[in-house]
């Protein structure tokens, strides 16, 4: 699917009679990249799994391009183009490398687990390893993987680089900065490493207490330290 548009409009949702998230709205250009910034236990999270249909919907709209998406189940979102590596990684630990890469084929051709092979040369090597005996950072890149055999439209990231050395890291961020230049999909991310969001972003939202207390560019937050100490309790160089 070529990349699309993410529009969200008077967003509210939460866990059963809990709410978290009170009239959301943005929108992401197709092609565009929105970093998602807060504090730890915000509702970062809680939006992501929201636009991906797992939480207790309790207002506004999700669209897809042209395609209203609200009332799908998680795996019709799916099928419209959403893609979503969450904070857990979800690997199946009992399965090998290429057996948890079958799941994100869905019936296509095998020879194109090749194009993540390419991409993630570590996981071409350990193929036949399972789930289980992979690093945190080789996890992390097998839950990509497997996302993006699906060809989503938009991506949805949340933490990928959380507990990661940093020269995975690194290598996690080249990657998904390479797929974002593609122009072939829109990409979410939620990251808590405020210097690499803010290099990855064109455009920044900051979450505070469910709702949005700041939309802008990335570089205008970047150029604002006196902005980020107050909304994020950090420095930013």
């Amino acid at each position: 699917m070529p990349a699309a548009r993410l529009e969200v409009e008077r967003l509210s949702a939460g866990y059963g009679s809990v709410s978290i998230l009170s009239e959301i709205g943005f929108a992401v250009p197709a092609g565009g990249r929105l970093t998602v910034l807060g504090r730890n236990g915000v509702g970062k999270t809680t939006l992501l799994a929201t636009l991906m249909g797992l939480t207790t919907h309790k207002g506004g709209t999700v669209r897809i391009g042209e395609r209203e998406v609200t009332g799908l189940k998680t795996y019709a979102r799916a099928a419209a183009g959403l893609g979503y590596v969450p904070q857990t990684r979800d690997v199946f630990r009992s399965l090998t490398v290429e057996e948890n890469l079958f799941t994100g084929l869905k019936g296509r051709p095998r020879s194109e687990l090749e194009f993540v092979y390419a991409m993630f040369p570590r996981l071409a090597e350990r193929r036949n390893h399972g789930g289980m005996q992979l690093s945190g950072g080789e996890q992390q890149m097998l839950s990509l993987a497997r996302t993006l055999l699906g060809k989503p439209s938009v991506l949805l990231l949340d933490e990928p680089l959380e507990g990661l050395a940093p020269v995975i890291c690194d290598q996690l961020m080249a990657t998904i900065i390479k797929l974002a230049e593609s122009g072939e999909m829109t990409v979410v991310l939620v990251e808590q490493q405020i210097e690499r969001a803010l290099d990855f972003a064109d455009d920044v939202l900051v979450v505070e207490r469910g709702r949005i207390v700041w939309r802008g560019q990335a570089a205008e937050f970047r150029a604002d330290r006196e902005l980020a100490d107050r909304l994020l309790g950090v420095g930013i160089g």
